[in-house]
């Protein structure tokens, strides 16, 4: 499987993170597309009260997952309680409770719509990979700021 990240991407998400929460509660946030990477990197930005003056980069990664819970089918999603407003809300309080249940099941990663593009998010979750799994990437494109 191909997937495209924003940021460094071995550093795992820990945004909202309290500091004696158990690894599971870690994530790499990825996206399936090239498109759908940038899509949530120039959300991310736009949301900000100050532009950061980072460097951005977007990677390609090789992965392999064993166990990953397919959310992206709407029907599907509904299901869990969520749907395309949960997706694109800056409260990330539903969504949030899905992935956390995701891990907690032991998934190695969630696929979910994307709310910034017609790319589909893949969450992964490192705790939960197999032994034989695979996670590659090469140095990253810079982009234009």
């Amino acid at each position: 499987m191909e997937a495209h990240v924003r940021y460094a991407p071995t550093r795992p998400g820990e945004h909202g993170r309290r500091p004696l929460e158990p690894a599971w509660r870690r994530w790499i946030y990825l996206s399936l597309a090239r498109h759908g990477a940038i899509a949530e990197g120039d959300h991310t930005i736009a949301v900000q009260p100050f532009r950061p003056r980072a460097r951005r980069f977007v990677y390609s990664i090789e992965l392999t997952l064993a166990n990953v819970l397919d959310l992206s089918d709407a029907a599907v999603l509904q299901r869990v309680g969520l749907d395309d407003q949960d997706l694109a809300d800056d409260d990330h309080t539903a969504c949030r409770e899905v992935g956390a249940a995701t891990a907690w099941l032991e998934h190695d990663g969630l696929l979910v719509p994307s709310a910034r593009s017609k790319a589909h998010t893949l969450v992964i979750y490192p705790a939960h990979q197999a032994p034989d799994a695979t996670f590659t990437h090469g140095d990253g494109e810079e982009l234009e700021a």
